[in-house]
């Protein structure tokens, strides 16, 4: 038996607001942090790790409210956890009533929770000397079935209704991952398009982005409406028509700015704004949506469980489904959502704008099309070119795609060099 014999929780923080890599409309000056979960075990060298990712200060309140989920985690044996997965992710997200009524199921508590559900998941796949893609793959329909809690969704989505979109995804898997295994997993970059670089830099990191044979770029707006338009106008002149162009708004505006804003920006052909507007906001969405068709709306970064991805996906209210596997408490959550998003025919596209976001997400991307939705088209994952030296197991993109992880667990391992020197020391 695989015994879980101690929870660490460290504050990993990177100065990226040096160089403003990460700036947005709102996020002026992110450091990119994790609260990083270490599972040891009993096993010599067997040991889960994960993350979940903040933008520097508060990094510290993760760190404790993983300290203080951690006794529901020490002491489980791996197979105890494995057996019945719903219930142990039922466990971390309500089993502890006092520190529920911090949420219930959002803000710091479920941030907390992911860092340590996706912990247990890397202790698995790593177990199993599996990849987490090849792990979810392997599995059966009932088994990922039994990874996932359908509390308060059943109105939407019924066990049986998401076991019967599973075992429709089984016929031609092989197909899909002898696709992936060739051509890898489509990506896009926001590296080019950060708000605060300079005209130059901007000009330089669309060039090399052509050259490096991306088909997908984003950028981001929300700033002064000339300067989106002067930074969209540098765009389309270093990439060419063809370049599929994305924009993020990172929720700065008003409902009814979005629309005009959006509808002045038109002129360079958007592909999709995200996250226009307050990422709670489902019916702003939705008047945003209908509004500035044929330009998409994709959110769901700041959506912070799946009740409200149920709200969002059946009122129509979003166009693409921005996972992100760390504001939701880790990876059972994440399926439950591709699943739901899958019964409305919504791409699913992750958020993965963050350190270690990237590795997380490959994994669920490739099971996403190879064992739940089936569908590819449509479907990108974002790419940031920031920190993944830091990681044993990195990202490989070779002309604008993910290819398949070959190491057993999640990709997000840190090396322990780096761990020591970006410890945050509380000064």
């Amino acid at each position: 038996m695989i015994t879980i014999t101690e929870v660490l929780a460290l504050d990993i923080r990177f100065p990226t607001s040096k160089d403003l890599d990460g700036s947005d409309a709102v996020n002026t000056d992110p450091d990119y942090s994790a609260a990083y979960v270490i599972l040891k075990t009993n096993r010599e060298g067997l040991e889960g790790h994960g993350l979940t990712f903040t933008t520097g200060r508060g990094n510290e309140i993760c760190v404790t409210a993983i300290r203080s989920l951690s006794y529901l985690v020490k002491g489980r044996t791996l197979e105890s956890i494995t057996s019945n997965y719903s219930a142990f992710w039922a466990s971390l997200t309500r089993g502890d009533s006092q520190l529920r009524w911090l949420g219930p199921e959002k803000g710091v508590i479920h941030l907390a929770a992911a860092a340590l559900v996706n912990a247990t998941w890397d202790l698995y796949a790593k177990s199993e000397n599996k990849p987490l893609w090849k792990l979810l793959y392997d599995l059966t329909p009932e088994q990922v079935l039994s990874c996932l809690d359908f509390t308060y969704l059943t109105d939407e989505i019924s066990p049986e209704e998401a076991l019967a979109i599973l075992i429709k995804a089984q016929e031609g898997k092989e197909k899909r991952l002898a696709y992936l295994e060739e051509n890898g997993f489509p990506a896009y970059t926001t590296s080019a398009g950060w708000l605060g670089y300079s005209d130059e830099k901007l000009r330089r990191l669309c060039r090399e982005a052509v050259a490096e044979g991306w088909k997908y770029l984003k950028m981001k707006v929300g700033s002064d409406p000339s300067n989106d338009q002067h930074r969209a106008a540098i765009i389309r002149e270093e990439t060419g028509p063809d370049m599929k162009l994305m924009m993020d708004a990172n929720q700065k505006w008003e409902v009814d700015e979005a629309i005009r804003c959006m509808k002045a920006l038109s002129r360079f052909d958007p592909w999709w704004i995200e996250e226009p507007t307050s990422p709670d906001d489902i019916a702003g969405h939705k008047k945003i949506k209908d509004a500035i068709f044929p330009i998409g709306v994709a959110t769901g970064e700041h959506v912070h469980n799946r009740v409200m991805f149920k709200q969002f996906l059946a009122g129509g209210a979003m166009d693409f489904c921005q996972v992100d596997v760390c504001r939701l408490a880790g990876i059972n959550e994440t399926l439950m959502v591709m699943i739901l998003a899958a019964k409305h025919g919504i791409p699913v596209c992750p958020h993965a704008g963050g350190v270690g976001l990237c590795e997380y997400v490959q994994h669920l991307s490739m099971f996403d099309f190879m064992g739940i939705s089936g569908q590819i088209e449509n479907r990108i994952l974002e790419y940031v070119d920031h920190l993944h030296e830091h990681f044993i197991d990195p990202v490989v993109i070779r002309q604008g795609a993910y290819r398949l992880p070959a190491r057993p667990g999640c990709s997000i391992e840190m090396k322990e060099e780096s761990l020591r020197e970006y410890e945050f020391s509380g000064q």
